[in-house]
């Protein structure tokens, strides 16, 4: 029986692949349902003001943050696994002229490099699913927070007793989708840290659209950059029965898309 990849071998592979130019070609600036107007209405639904200090977790190329420095007037930190998501993110920032608003680091979301209590809110968008040890993130969520600092996530839900085999294994991890959870068990995980959740609104329609914008660009990109994308182990023969059982599984409540904002208590531990 083939054994499931260790956790360090999954956020390698995850690393690997989201910081490709094949990924990029797919899903465009921005990796996940929902695009940066999803990434707007999280910040208002945070309450995000010019001169809070933000943490994106799972930064990537650096969009979200960058959006959150240019319209919103944060302090943000950028996270990333990928070096190479680094050093692309560190350049975007150079050259949108945020430097001084807008920072990037390589760093583990389960040990995340910052002191305690410094941000005022804490962002994650379409990656807690890929995290393999959830509730270790949660707590390091938490940990980074200030007292009545909240966290916002959107991200892919699941049904896991429905889930077709199509939407399993390494692949589908790495596509946010073999490892996502129902949303009560992110509520949960959450709360298990000390995250009160606040609001949770579902985006179903913007995982099929995302589902839709792939099956376009892989169409294209097939006619005219088809040895990148087997190079990049792309399998253009399977890959429309995936899109299809995603589209399927959406449409059955087994798939969607969520946002979820939550709350660490305003009073600080250890205080009598």
């Amino acid at each position: 029986m083939t054994q499931p990849p260790a956790g360090e071998d999954i956020k390698a592979c995850c690393a690997a692949a989201y910081s490709s130019d094949v990924v990029a070609l797919l899903l465009g600036d921005s990796y996940h349902p929902g695009g940066t107007a999803l990434t707007r209405h999280l910040a208002d639904t945070l309450g995000l003001t010019p001169g809070a200090r933000v943490l994106d977790v799972a930064s990537g190329r650096g969009t979200t943050a960058l959006l959150l420095a240019d319209a919103y007037g944060a302090e943000v930190d950028g996270v990333d696994y990928s070096a190479a998501n680094t050093a692309l993110a560190q350049g975007a920032v150079q050259a949108a002229g945020l430097a001084a608003k807008a920072r990037f680091t390589t760093g583990d979301a389960e040990q995340l490099p910052y002191p305690d209590g410094i941000f005022d809110a804490v962002v994650c968008e379409c990656a807690l699913c890929t995290f393999p040890d959830k509730p270790r993130a949660a707590a390091e969520f938490v940990r980074v927070l200030a007292p009545g600092g909240r966290v916002g996530i959107t991200d892919v839900t699941v049904d896991t007793d429905r889930l077709p085999p199509e939407l399993t294994g390494l692949g589908a991890r790495i596509a946010c989708i073999a490892d996502a959870r129902p949303l009560d068990e992110y509520t949960r995980i959450l709360a298990a840290a000390g995250l009160r959740t606040l609001r949770t609104e579902r985006h179903d329609t913007a995982m099929l659209r995302m589902i839709d914008q792939i099956e376009a660009r892989l169409h294209l990109l097939r006619m005219t950059a088809q040895d990148k994308l087997t190079a990049a182990g792309v399998d253009l023969d399977a890959a429309p029965a995936v899109l299809d059982a995603s589209r399927t599984a959406v449409a059955a409540g087994a798939l969607g898309y969520v946002l979820l904002t939550a709350e660490k208590s305003a009073e600080k531990s250890g205080d009598a």
